[in-house]
């Protein structure tokens, strides 16, 4: 079995993706979870799920802004830590606000437009978790690269569920809005670095601090 290297960066994508569980459980045995203690939760997990997803979303930028490699090492870390809190935030919804009754959540999904965005953004998600590991890297072949492009449709999503659950507009800057909307600005930008001419712009600067 190949030994894992502890290093600064590898422990700092841990502590990153175990603080929020343990800031609600250290919150939770206080009893200090405010007065509204399921929204509270929800509100956490969904804000440390979206906060994760985007980190995952700027290792490649790293490389290609810095030529700084390491990070997209643990983007896999990162992608699952992200989905933990998904996971989280979609069963404290299921189970502690609609107590698994299946018509009030099939009618709060089709009638909240935050919901049904956030299930389709989730559905995505647990697809590239499932199919995160070596296996399916080996059995999906090309294919498994096309499938996690789907994170760049995800985040948009993620983003736009986050600005309606407050009860914004992200698109007429209405409402509580400017804190989804810096992480929105934050992932168009992430996402422009990946478009190929920028790319290669800075990949070409790269080369050119390199041998200077």
């Amino acid at each position: 079995m190949k030994k894992l290297k502890l290093t600064p960066l590898r422990v700092a994508i841990h502590v990153i993706g175990i603080f929020p569980l343990a800031r609600l459980l250290y919150k939770f045995f206080t009893n200090d979870l405010t007065i509204n203690p399921i929204q509270y939760l929800e509100q956490q997990t969904g804000l440390a799920a979206v906060t994760i997803l985007v980190l995952s979303l700027a290792t490649t930028p790293m490389r290609i802004l810095f030529n700084w490699r390491q990070p997209t090492k643990h983007r896999r870390a990162l992608g699952l830590y992200a989905f933990f809190y998904a996971f989280v935030h979609v069963t404290i919804f299921v189970a502690l606000d609609y107590g698994f009754n299946l018509d009030l959540l099939l009618e709060a999904t089709f009638e909240k437009r935050y919901t049904l965005v956030g299930s389709i953004a989730f559905i995505l998600l647990l697809a590239l978790a499932a199919t995160s590991f070596n296996w399916w890297m080996r059995k999906l072949g090309k294919n498994w690269k096309r499938l996690h492009k789907a994170v760049y449709l995800i985040a948009p999503l993620v983003i736009i569920h986050f600005a309606w659950s407050l009860k914004g507009d992200i698109f007429k800057l209405q409402g509580d809005v400017i804190q989804p909307l810096i992480y929105g600005i934050i992932v168009i930008l992430l996402l422009v670095v990946r478009i190929p001419p920028v790319k290669k712009f800075f990949t070409n600067r790269n080369k050119r601090s390199a041998r200077a």
